[in-house]
């Protein structure tokens, strides 16, 4: 309770001032002419001034406030390390069961989670906790800040001005002394690489706390999941390994330092590096066997995209047609058969047959080199016109033996509209296609199809009667595309309409060049915001669920569930950051939530010194609680501290106390109110009628 006086005057103070200013005068007159009963006079005056001010006497009501403790428990991935977790639980409820026992302290509990984006790195940012927690308290009320942490913050401030209060921060530090680790670091890592070509990663290995040396340690390189290297590596010397990508777009090299029994986490003992495969230009091989409608269809296709260095042959004439043309005028140029199926067929990314019969103008031991080519893992694509069903068929040349279908020799010629087959619904060359949802599709008829027998592979799409009309295949270590019919060039003129036949031929050429998004059996895994999403791509039944073993190495189980044709999907729902693998069957997959390497596992040794500065200046304190090989903690008493008294004792931590109260209410008492106040007034006024009777 307090008392003070307060003015609530009848007038406003700029009338109170019109009438003491004359008042003021005339006592001044009064008292400098010495006029008897002038200082009587005065009072007087003095008093009615003052009972129009009306003086108030007040009396406040007041309860103290609390004190607010903010108790900030770092529940970032490094405290998941060894004992970290349990000691950090223990210091929790202590501190929650000390701080009880004090009814002038308010404790706001705050958990921090690792913080960030895959932009700007995942941060243990105790601080901002802190400052989110106490931002509608009044800074004279914070009583300090207890923080049970591993030590490893990243968002500690430069200077104590910066935090926003003036009272103790305390570190309670999780770990023990003593403690070794081993990481391994990327330097320098290409962002995009050209497929087949040399890339070079720079890394190093770290070795931090008791035991850290220079000896060599082991280091495996896996890219993709696939082992591709052993390297030997000098802790703190920079290393550099070489490799090359499979294939394009996303490609995951991922670097392993072999654990040290000592070490307190194997976490960090991996890095890795997230690699976009570029290939160079396309280089296409398209021989027509002679000129036809859908010649241009096929060319304009691959001259269309900037990707795609063309090469291209018409046979405009048979070698057995004989009208007597000169030699030299027979070709612009002449066909350079060993050249290109002999000497540099490797160089071709893809070989395209279109429409082309056997007529003596290869040998048919270059026919057996372009088999051996697709086994040893070329692609080749044969579109097929009546030829294909006739004597002079390539399938009667070395071909035969790694075609996916072989014809009976009948040619169908009647309307029909090309239809995915079911197998074709679940296939990503077919999948979705453009217009396939109806029925009938809706695209143009063709009218010309091959028939074959006891075809191989896979048939994604079906002609009249549902016979064969694309089947892919593969040989060896490479693949096949057989299309049965010479009537593509319909959908690329528009007749009636038209069809998709810029997007089915691109991906049959993706599929044939090995494109991971066109596997029929895939297995990816990728970030959705903070979710690991697992996409596993079958042409078959349910693949039942997937396994995950996360960056902390916490194996999950997850149900893969079916989102369309061939497309099964998990969503894994985590908090952790780092390099995530996924497993279904046979196949691998590594996704990344997240940066990459997450800044929380970079250090993972807990330390007292990065909190110190802060602390000390702050006048509060930093101390391990725990020690090796136990869960059981030491937590300092609290101390109530006031004003900018020291929080650091040898076995206890101080917290400010607050002078702020709370207004509960007020009581006002008039001074020149009721009988009082008039008896004050003629009191004055009777001394001075009085001292004028004498």
């Amino acid at each position: 309770m307090s008392w003070s006086i307060a003015f609530d005057p009848f007038f406003s103070w700029i009338v109170l001032a019109a009438l003491a200013v004359p008042a003021a005068i005339l006592a001044l007159v009064l008292l400098i002419a010495r006029t008897p009963g002038a200082l009587v006079r005065v009072v007087a005056i003095a008093a009615l001034i003052l009972a129009l001010a009306n003086p108030v006497m007040l009396r406040e009501e007041r309860d103290p406030m609390k004190s607010v403790v903010a108790l900030v428990v770092d529940r970032s991935q490094s405290q998941s390390i060894g004992e970290r977790t349990a000691q950090t639980d223990k210091a929790e409820a202590a501190l929650q069961a000390s701080l009880a026992r004090f009814p002038e302290f308010e404790v706001r509990t705050v958990e921090a989670n690792s913080a960030g984006s895959p932009s700007d790195g995942a941060t243990t940012a105790l601080f901002g906790a802190l400052s989110d927690a106490l931002k509608d308290v009044a800074p004279a009320r914070v009583a300090g800040a207890v923080m049970v942490t591993d030590g490893e913050i990243h968002d500690i401030p430069a200077s104590a001005d910066r935090i926003g209060f003036d009272a103790p921060i305390h570190g309670l530090v999780t770990g023990h002394d003593g403690e070794f680790d081993r990481r391994i670091e990327v330097l320098n890592s290409p962002r995009f690489g050209l497929v087949d070509e040399d890339q070079r990663l720079t890394y190093r290995v770290v070795e931090e706390g008791a035991g850290a040396g220079q000896t060599p340690v082991p280091v495996q390189v896996f890219l993709n999941g696939d082992l591709v290297s052993r390297e030997q590596a000098t802790p703190g010397t920079d290393e550099t390994v070489t490799f090359r990508l499979p294939r394009a777009g996303k490609n995951i090299l991922e670097l392993s330092v072999a654990r040290d029994d000592r070490e307190i986490t194997g976490v960090n003992n991996k890095a890795i590096a997230v690699i976009d495969g570029i290939r160079e230009n396309l280089r296409v091989l398209l021989v027509s066997g002679e000129p036809h409608a859908g010649e241009r269809t096929w060319r304009n296709l691959l001259k269309s995209d900037a990707t795609v260095d063309l090469v291209h042959f018409t046979i405009l004439r048979p070698p057995e047609k004989q009208d007597g043309t000169p030699i030299d005028e027979l070709s612009l140029i002449a066909f350079p058969t060993r050249e290109l199926f002999v000497e540099k067929i490797s160089d071709f990314d893809l070989i395209i047959f279109d429409r082309y019969q056997e007529r003596g103008v290869l040998p048919s031991l270059y026919f057996d080199y372009i088999a051996q080519y697709v086994e040893n893992g070329g692609a080749m694509l044969i579109a097929s016109g009546p030829e294909y069903a006739g004597n002079e068929s390539i399938a009667q040349t070395p071909l035969q033996w790694i075609l996916p279908a072989l014809p009976t020799g009948q040619v169908e010629e009647r309307a029909f509209h090309p239809e995915v087959s079911d197998l074709g619904k679940k296939h990503p060359v077919t999948r979705n296609l453009p217009g396939s949802n109806t029925e009938p599709p809706d695209w143009s008829p063709w009218f010309r199809s091959i028939d074959v027998s006891d075809p191989k592979g896979e048939t994604v799409m079906t002609g009249p009667d549902a016979k064969p009309l694309l089947v892919l295949d593969r040989v060896g270590e490479g693949r096949i595309a057989l299309l049965l019919s010479d009537q593509e060039w319909l959908w690329s003129r528009g007749f009636e309409g038209g069809g998709p036949h810029v997007a089915l031929f691109r991906r049959v050429a993706h599929w044939l060049m090995k494109e991971p998004e066109l596997e029929e059996e895939s297995l990816d895994a990728e970030a959705r915001g903070s979710d690991l999403v697992v996409t596993r791509q079958t042409i078959g039944d349910d693949p039942g669920p997937a396994t995950v073993i996360t960056p902390s190495g916490k194996a999950e189980n997850l149900p893969l569930k079916s989102v369309s044709p061939g497309l099964w999907e998990g969503v894994l729902e985590t908090d952790e950051m780092g390099l995530f693998q996924a497993a279904n069957g046979e196949l691998r997959a590594l996704g990344t939530v997240g940066p990459v390497n997450p800044r929380e596992y970079r250090q993972a040794i807990s330390t007292t010194e990065k909190l110190r500065p802060i602390a000390e200046a702050t006048r509060g304190s930093v101390r391990r609680i725990g020690s090796e090989g136990t869960t059981d903690v030491s937590i300092p008493r609290i101390v109530p501290i006031s004003g900018r008294a020291d929080g650091d004792g040898r076995d206890w931590i101080g917290l400010k106390t607050t002078d702020e109260t709370i207004l509960k209410g007020v009581d006002r008492t008039p001074l020149f109110a009721g009988f009082l106040g008039l008896a004050v007034l003629l009191l004055a006024l009777s001394a001075t009628w009085y001292r004028e009777g004498r």
